[in-house]
């Protein structure tokens, strides 16, 4: 198992950054928040700093890492087509179907905010699946 020293302090810093809320959806509860990574972590690119990192809730968290969900570029939230078109039940809909299109919550400060090279990147990996 790979141990990742890194990984706590990221967080914490990724948390702060985004004032302790979900980038996509502004959930406020620390323990269901992660920092995600754009670049993966095992990645040449996945460095541990704030710009490679979002703050999010679990189940955005889940939905971006199997690309089931995006983040251009621009900031915007794109959710998967084939989940776009599913009929399941409120968490689909309101947690996923419904932040399609709208922008994601960025820190204040233009120094910690979403690398868009990375986000670039991750996004057209997204495309293609």
């Amino acid at each position: 198992m790979k141990t990742r020293l890194h990984q706590p302090v990221f967080r914490a810093r990724v948390l702060n950054a985004y004032k302790g809320a979900c980038t996509v959806c502004d959930l406020r509860h620390s323990e269901l928040l992660d920092a995600a990574h754009i670049a993966p972590d095992a990645s040449e690119r996945g460095v541990p700093h704030v710009t490679n990192g979002l703050a999010m809730c679990k189940i955005h968290h889940a939905a971006y890492d199997r690309a089931l969900m995006g983040i251009r570029p621009d900031f915007e939230v794109r959710v998967n087509a084939r989940l776009l078109d599913e009929v399941d039940g409120p968490m689909l809909r309101h947690g996923l179907q419904e932040m399609h299109g709208r922008p994601i919550r960025l820190p204040k400060s233009r120094m910690l905010q979403p690398s868009r090279d990375l986000l670039a990147s991750r996004y057209e990996a997204f495309q293609k699946r």
